[in-house]
């Protein structure tokens, strides 16, 4: 593993900030800059859900002292209600790695067009969408046990591109080239909440980890996801896998009575097509402040990467919403 020799504070590379597009500008928050780009995403299946009202969030390497480390994905609850994720990203300009620290708001901001998986396409989220005060999760992308949680929907991801692509920069040799879109640019101009404690605790936890150092990895952590911030051993954790056809989808859920096995693995940057027979329109829609829905389905972009797939059988239910989990969350907190 070729490590960067040096390390910058990204308070000491405005320049690199001046060089980039005015949204990404919008974007860029404490984090640190480097010369080498982060290695491929790793490949590996999302833990089952642990609860109402948690929202997925896909892992990525940071970087410390030692070089990049594998921060886990992991299950988090939302911060307050009607807020979705926009997760962090590593983009080129002015001849460094800039990293773009991930945030909370009511839309799916630009995330460098990387495919995260699960509902991560690279433009947007169709992992879940927030109907009222409720989360329902879209069980076409996550692993969701749905004997448990009925506020749940279906919306198909179809992708006609097969390539696999595990991308995990945007710019520079080799990285992404999205750029953002009007919706994405709106979305970064709206009131936005940092990472929650526990997903502070959570970087700090995988950075004291030497197994997750890509050195010691090469790029196949031992502990790829989580069920919850800061758990990283025992049940529902995670080891990533080598890259193939067939890798990177939720973990088997055994305990849902509407769990089936995807044909396929995660389908790559895709087009979404409604199949959700309830009389509940399963919406997913562009991100934009105008929007009253929210939770989103951005217009899709073209890199794929394997790491979302498991159909269950379509189960909406808005009528019956569990009770919201209290466990490490601040509360009931309202918009």
């Amino acid at each position: 593993m070729v490590r960067c020799p040096r390390l910058f504070v990204l308070f000491g590379l405005a320049f690199a900030a001046f060089a980039m597009p005015s949204a990404s500008q919008a974007q860029v928050a404490v984090g640190v800059s480097i010369h080498i780009g982060p290695p491929a995403l790793p490949v590996y299946p999302q833990p089952i859900c642990p609860g109402p009202g948690y929202v997925w969030t896909p892992g990525y390497w940071a970087y410390g002292p030692a070089g990049y480390y594998w921060v886990p994905g992991t299950w988090v609850l939302a911060p307050a209600v009607g807020l979705l994720w926009t997760p962090g990203y590593w983009g080129w300009a002015g001849g460094v790695y800039v990293w773009h620290v991930g945030y909370w708001g009511p839309h799916v901001g630009f995330y460098g067009g990387i495919n995260y998986g699960f509902g991560y396409t690279g433009v947007g989220f169709v992992g879940g969408a927030w109907h009222g005060s409720v989360y329902s999760y879209n069980t076409a992308v996550t692993n969701v046990n749905t004997t448990v949680i009925h506020n749940t929907y279906n919306a198909t991801v179809i992708s006609k591109n097969t390539a696999i692509n595990r991308v995990s920069y945007n710019g520079g040799t080799g990285g992404t080239t999205a750029q953002p879109t009007a919706a994405e640019q709106a979305a970064a101009r709206e009131q936005r909440t940092p990472p929650t404690a526990l997903q502070s605790q959570h970087e700090q936890a995988a950075r004291n980890n030497r197994t997750l150092l890509a050195s010691e990895n090469h790029g196949q952590p031992s502990i790829a996801a989580t069920p919850k911030p800061g758990v990283f051993n025992g049940s529902g954790v995670v080891a990533a896998h080598a890259a193939s056809a067939n890798a990177n989808r939720p973990q088997a859920n055994v305990n849902s009575a509407n769990h089936n096995t995807a044909p396929g693995d995660r389908p790559s940057y895709a087009n979404t097509t409604k199949t959700v027979p309830s009389p509940v329109t399963a919406k997913t829609s562009s991100p934009h402040p105008s929007q009253p829905q929210r939770g989103s389905n951005h217009r899709p972009s073209n890199a794929p990467h394997p790491n979302e797939a498991h159909p269950n059988n379509p189960h909406q239910n808005n009528n019956h919403p569990a009770p919201h989990p209290s466990e490490g969350h601040p509360g009931k907190l309202g918009r």
